[in-house]
């Protein structure tokens, strides 16, 4: 049978180690050539040799440097946005890949634990009520309020366990009710100009990303990718059920909460950079899964190399779109991920 975390298994998966082999390396250059190409698009163009030319200066290659100007936009603004939106594409395909699998729901995304909410909670009280804004700053008191979500799901799990149903309707109650206290401070306190900021901050926007807030996204990224991918035998054991992974020799239960905190690191780092950007983590493992199949031991890399390209591509269509206006990223991925999502719906028979 197939699992029920995932849409029925590709007619024609990627099999053979070589063809997956050729796959994954396909995926890499595909990844290293968006982020190249994603530098160089937006309103101001950016020439192959202008970045060539602040790559090499700035990594002491000789090369020479160009106007500072120039050089600042590359750097300073650019490419730290195409490298977060690449990690944030990762992680949120990588939540996705293994809340599908323990929650063996086919519609689980990054955001069922309440996270985005949490964030959103807490973005919105430092920016409209002023608590904690000059220590935390907007994506500190994201952080925190993902994490004080995540607590209280964990609390409220505590006596009945972490059975798959009780996760998934726990965590859309934590979700409605920090997406409440978020609508009563805007309602109650925010201008108009205050709102209108935070709602393009909750829509998701790589704008503010700079190079702190990638350097700590390329740390827990990779960190997070290495625990689900070192669990994949056991992702793939629980995405049949609980009693078949018992059967299996698996701790079921604390197997379940390391992939829960992981993935509610994940979404919360995410979310506190760069605002809830949705379908990323829902569509991304999906379509995936007609390459590769089910095994998630494949499934995960691929997931994140597709989800971080899936983003870089959204990004830079977000710039130029209704350029000199942006539109926030988040807007763009619901655009795409709808129609993508019915065709995979489609594909598995279901619509």
């Amino acid at each position: 049978a197939a699992p029920l975390s995932a849409p029925a298994a590709p007619s024609r998966p990627v099999r053979s180690a070589p063809a997956r082999a050729g796959l994954f390396l396909a995926l890499v250059f595909v990844l290293a050539a968006s982020v190249a190409a994603g530098t160089r698009i937006g309103t101001t163009d950016v020439g192959w040799t202008d970045l060539a030319k602040v790559l090499g200066a700035r990594l002491g290659l000789g090369t020479e440097p160009l106007p500072p100007l120039v050089d600042s936009l590359i750097w300073d603004l650019r490419l730290p946005r195409v490298l977060m939106a690449a990690l944030v594409g990762a992680s949120l395909a990588v939540c996705g890949t293994v809340l599908q699998a323990v929650t063996r729901n086919a519609l689980a995304d990054p955001y069922l634990l309440g996270a985005s909410s949490g964030a959103s909670a807490g973005a919105v009280t430092v920016v409209v009520l002023g608590v904690g804004a000059g220590t935390l700053g907007v994506t500190g008191g994201a952080f925190v309020g993902a994490l004080l979500s995540f607590g209280l799901l964990l609390a409220l799990l505590h006596r009945t366990g972490l059975d798959s149903v009780r996760v998934v309707l726990t965590g859309v109650v934590v979700g409605q009710l920090f997406t409440a206290l978020t609508s009563l401070v805007l309602m109650a306190s925010a201008d108009a100009d205050t709102t209108h900021a935070v709602t393009h901050w909750l829509l998701g926007s790589m704008a503010p990303a700079r190079w702190d807030a990638v350097l700590v996204c390329a740390v827990v990224t990779p960190l997070g990718l290495a625990v689900a991918w070192l669990c994949a035998n056991s992702l793939d054991a629980l995405a049949f059920g609980a009693d078949t992974a018992a059967s299996l020799g698996i701790d079921v239960r604390r197997t379940r909460m390391l992939l829960l905190v992981v993935t509610a690191v994940l979404t919360s780092v995410a979310v506190a950079t760069v605002g809830a950007i949705g379908f990323v983590g829902l569509i991304v493992p999906h379509g995936v899964r007609f390459l590769a199949g089910p095994r998630h031991r494949v499934l995960l890399p691929y997931a994140a190399l597709a989800g971080a390209v899936f983003l870089v591509w959204t990004d830079a269509l977000a710039r130029v779109a209704f350029a000199p206006r942006e539109v926030p990223v988040g807007v763009l991925t619901a655009l795409i991920g709808v129609p993508l999502f019915l065709l995979v719906l489609r594909r598995r028979g279901d619509l």
